[in-house]
């Protein structure tokens, strides 16, 4: 199986319902956007230390970047460490796209007894790999009840003794911890997870990832120095928590009703993407490839395409501010 979470295997291409050009008077493109904007509606990729939780690595990036609010992307451990994306003041509502998207671990799991390799390989692939039952630790932040997760791949990298290295892709709310438990429970010989690092969360990977000292000096540099070179490559735009997402662009003159919270109609779409199925979660774009809003398909692709009239998207999250595409 290859080792990519479903998103990633997906190559969309995009249709053209009817070609239009943005006016540039209006909003302004992710990446020539001010920097103090960028401050309060963009995402650090944190790369989370050994320590605090999830909740208190959030609450040192609002403080060093003195914003109101901030929110991560799903919790972690306090032993794990890796990919945490936190969303910035107004995007963070963003991390409700990252909340259900696929996750990547590399971890070391410790065997009570030694296995044969074969064997090991062979559960993991028999009992452990596609859609799984598991049952929530006693602590978890869940009902603990049995649920169906899918496990899109587990591969082992390595194995020394006792140790075995592995990598695995998980749908979102898997407990690794469980797995491995379940794992060595299944083998007959009992396991633990003793290492653990999430190497991607959605869109986000190790590629991009900054430390809590990394984003204290850009801040710093910004702030006192008058350069926000390094701040910039910190802190990524908005519209990158949702590049996992199946997008449709509309024109200028519909971005404002948008904004609004009023759900696009088909005579607003100028482009999409294929292989979008009725109750998908989309990104709504303006042709600036600025983020409007997310919701949720009310048909597919090739109905949009197709269709002159009818609701294509149930808006549900509004990250535009009014105003931006108020064409006169």
């Amino acid at each position: 199986m290859e080792n990519k979470l479903p998103f990633e295997r997906i190559k969309r291409k995009i249709l053209v319902k009817k070609e239009a050009k943005t006016d540039e008077k209006y909003g302004c493109r992710p990446e020539e956007r001010k920097t103090e904007e960028i401050i309060n509606y963009g995402v650090v990729n944190v790369d989370k230390p050994k320590g605090p939780t999830s909740h208190q690595v959030s609450d040192y990036v609002q403080r060093i970047l003195g914003l109101k609010k901030a929110g991560h992307s799903g919790t972690l451990d306090p032993a794990v460490t890796g990919v945490l994306p936190i969303a910035l003041g107004r995007a963070t509502k963003v991390v409700q796209a990252l909340l259900t998207a696929g996750k990547e671990y590399i971890g070391v799991m410790h065997l009570h007894k030694e296995a044969e390799e074969k064997i090991l390989r062979e559960t993991i692939k028999k009992y452990f790999t596609g859609k799984i039952e598991q049952l929530p630790p006693i602590k978890s932040s869940v009902k603990r009840q049995l649920r169906t997760r899918e496990i899109y791949y587990f591969e082992i990298l390595e194995i020394e003794e006792k140790d075995a290295l592995f990598r695995v892709g998980t749908e979102a709310g898997t407990y690794i911890r469980k797995l491995i438990h379940d794992l060595g429970k299944k083998l007959g010989i009992g396991a633990h997870m003793a290492e653990l690092r999430r190497t991607k969360a959605g869109p986000f990977t190790e590629e991009t990832l900054f430390t809590l000292h990394d984003l204290i000096d850009a801040f710093h540099y910004h702030k006192n120095e008058n350069n926000d070179e390094f701040l910039r490559k910190v802190i990524q735009p908005v519209e990158n928590a949702v590049a996992h997402l199946p997008k449709i662009w509309v024109f200028d003159t519909t971005a404002e009703s948008l904004c609004h919270g009023v759900d696009l109609k088909i005579p607003g779409i100028s482009r999409l993407n294929d292989q979008i199925n009725e109750s998908d979660k989309v990104a709504v774009m303006t042709l600036k490839n600025e983020l409007i809003a997310m919701g949720t398909a009310k048909m597919n692709s090739e109905e949009m395409m197709k269709k002159d009239k009818g609701l294509a998207v149930g808006i549900e999250k509004v990250f535009m501010e009014p105003d931006v595409y108020k064409i006169k």
